[in-house]
C-alpha cells in the first residue's frame, strides 16, 4: 500500500514536470488568419528569420545570441555565469473557427540553450516564458490597433455617404 502511494506520487511529479516543460505559450485571437499572419511578421521583423511559410503557418528564427541577457539576469541571483547562450523561436499560426467566426491561434516555442564551459557543451534549458508572452501581447496590440483603424475608416465612409445624400 505504501509502495503504491509513493510510486503514484512520484509518477504524478514526473507527469507534472513533463506537462510544464511541454506547455507552449499560445493565444487565440478573434482575427482571421491573414490579419494575424501580418501581425506576426510585423513583430518578427526585428529577428533574423530562417523560415517564413504562410501556407504552413510557420515562422522560425536562426539561433540568436543572448549571453549578455542571461548573465545580466543571473547576476542578481545565485546562478553561475554562462560562457554562451542562444535561443531560437518557432511560431505557429493556425486558422480555426469559433462558432461561425474565423479565429486564429498563435503558439510560440522558444528553444533556449546555454553553455557553461566547453567541457559540458550546450544544454537545453527551460524558457522563463517572458519573451513568448511579450510577443503574444504585441500581436494582440497590433490586431486591436488594426481593428480600431478599420472601424474609424468605416465610420468615416458612412459619414461621407450621409453627406452625399
Amino acid at each position: 500500500m505504501l509502495f503504491s502511494l509513493l510510486f503514484s506520487c512520484s509518477s504524478y511529479e514526473q507527469f507534472e514536470q513533463l506537462v510544464e516543460e511541454s506547455e507552449i505559450p499560445s493565444k487565440t485571437y478573434k482575427s482571421n488568419f491573414n490579419q494575424t499572419w501580418q501581425a506576426v511578421l510585423e513583430i518578427m521583423q526585428q529577428y533574423d528569420i530562417s523560415v517564413k511559410n504562410q501556407e504552413a503557418g510557420v515562422v522560425k528564427t536562426r539561433w540568436i545570441n543572448n549571453t549578455s541577457q542571461i548573465n545580466f539576469s543571473d547576476a542578481f541571483g545565485s546562478k553561475e555565469m554562462v560562457k554562451a547562450a542562444q535561443f531560437k523561436l518557432v511560431i505557429n499560426v493556425i486558422k480555426g473557427y469559433r462558432g461561425k467566426q474565423e479565429v486564429s491561434k498563435v503558439s510560440i516555442y522558444r528553444r533556449q540553450m546555454i553553455e557553461k564551459d566547453f567541457l559540458q557543451g550546450w544544454r537545453l534549458v527551460r524558457s522563463d516564458g517572458i519573451l513568448e508572452k511579450t510577443i503574444l501581447y504585441r500581436i494582440d496590440r497590433i490586431l486591436k490597433r488594426e481593428a480600431m483603424i478599420k472601424k474609424i475608416e468605416e465610420q468615416k465612409a458612412k459619414e461621407a455617404e450621409k453627406e452625399l445624400f
